[in-house]
């Protein structure tokens, strides 16, 4: 069973991201879906047309799964990897474009990610 990547559409993420002021990414495939990068690292991907998979720490991937399980989930596929999937259909735009935030600190390289925010507002 393989995902049609013509059905996977990741405007919503890509705008969220953009509005956020996430530096140096760009849009890829990981896994044969759409993802968004920080210098060639994949923070977030599509796995299908409703789910979003963030890689994120597992302090934070656990918190998250306890905190809001209506929105966070993880496959046996995720158990015990950094990384845990958000319900595009019921997360709010506001959730989702922190939980970017985070994914995209947790990869982006340290100078990049030391940089950003740093003396801009946001929002």
């Amino acid at each position: 069973m393989t995902a049609s990547n013509e059905n996977l559409d990741l405007s919503r993420v890509t705008r969220l991201a953009r509005e956020a002021g996430l530096p140096e990414v760009s849009e890829g495939l990981n896994y044969g879906t759409p993802a968004l990068k920080v210098k060639d690292k994949t923070f977030a991907r599509l796995k299908d047309a409703t789910t979003l998979v963030l890689l994120l720490p597992m302090e934070q991937k656990e918190m998250l799964l306890e905190f809001a399980p209506h929105v966070y989930f993880e496959t046996d596929h995720y158990k015990g990897w950094p990384a845990v999937l958000a319900r595009l259909d019921v997360i709010s735009d506001e959730e989702l474009r922190d939980r970017l935030v985070d994914a995209w600190r947790a990869k982006a390289p340290k100078r990049v990610a030391d940089g950003f925010g740093r003396g801009a507002e946001t929002g």
